[in-house]
């Protein structure tokens, strides 16, 4: 196990009255992809905002690099992270070179990096048009573009891939994939569950201001225990009653050559065994809970 990048203890947040994010303990690793998903209002903005250092928390402790979020020793550190928030926004009266060149400045940054960065988000084509002529996604890619300036090791990114289209996307990953076998530590907010799902090693569920549950996608499986759908395609003659006997299943649906049934995870080697003497089964499907599935089931 890698040492943590990012330690989180016990942290709190109010506004005003109002408790935002409530004592909430995990640690992220080196080289780490997480994924932070819950509702709207459930704290995730919050708590990116505090380990940002934008924000204080109200109780407890964040350390990035066991550094405290506070003092000169993080202002240095923040030159190694990178933040592409949920609303870009950008002056339209500068072109994307512009854009990134000014960011570079703040950040300090050597402004020859700015071409190849645009080139690696597939915006070398409109460098120099003005940012007002941008498309939403084009205004994303450049956001992106802005948050890598300086070859951050820590990037934070709230819904990166809003306005993008499914190429654009898939391009997206891409290069998240090499940054993190960079060793690159990135921590991932998305409404897109589905696009989320493969992308993370691990997930954070949060729920009204608290850490509801946190693992790989398997073990947010296994942990919720929704049932597991497999689908037969099947002859007349299978003996699917026969199958079936003394194994539990919540729903089963037959309709001619096919029958869909939902079992718990506990019975699908043994279900599965069964299907395999039957000499009518054509193909066998086997579909685990999605990840809206687990999120929806924590929800509920």
């Amino acid at each position: 196990m890698n040492a943590p990048v990012i330690e989180i203890n016990q942290v709190t947040r109010y506004y005003g009255e109002v408790l935002a994010v409530d004592n909430i303990s995990f640690n992220i690793e080196q080289g780490e992809t997480l994924g932070l998903i819950g509702h709207n209002g459930a704290g995730k903005s919050t708590l990116f905002k505090m380990m940002l250092g934008l924000i204080p928390v109200s109780a407890g402790e964040i350390r990035i690099n066991n550094t405290v979020l506070h003092g000169n020793a993080f202002r240095e550190l923040r030159r190694s992270i990178g933040y592409l928030p949920e609303n870009v926004v950008f002056y339209d009266n500068l072109t994307g070179l512009e854009t990134l060149q000014f960011f570079a400045a703040i950040k300090d940054c050597d402004t020859k990096e700015c071409m190849p960065l645009l080139n690696q988000v597939g915006l070398n084509h409109a460098a120099n048009r003005l940012v007002s002529g941008y498309s939403k996604g084009m205004r994303q890619r450049l956001g992106f573009a802005q948050a890598l300036l300086g070859n951050p090791r820590i990037l934070f990114l709230d819904e990166p891939t809003n306005g993008l289209d499914p190429e654009a996307i898939r391009e997206f990953y891409k290069v998240l994939q090499k940054l993190n076998q960079q060793g690159v530590t990135v921590i991932i907010t998305s409404h897109i569950l589905s696009e989320i799902q493969q992308r993370v090693q691990r997930l954070a569920v949060m729920r009204n201001g608290k850490l509801h549950a946190m693992g790989t996608v398997q073990e947010l499986r296994e942990s919720v225990d929704l049932p597991l759908i497999i689908q037969l395609r099947c002859h007349h003659q299978t003996n699917l009653d026969e199958v079936l006997r003394d194994i539990p299943s919540e729903h089963k649906s037959i309709n001619g050559h096919h029958a869909e049934i939902h079992i718990q995870r506990r019975w699908k080697m043994e279900l599965l065994r069964r299907l395999g003497t039957q000499t009518g089964i054509e193909d066998i499907v086997v579909h685990e809970p999605t990840l809206e599935d687990i999120f929806l089931g924590y929800s509920g």
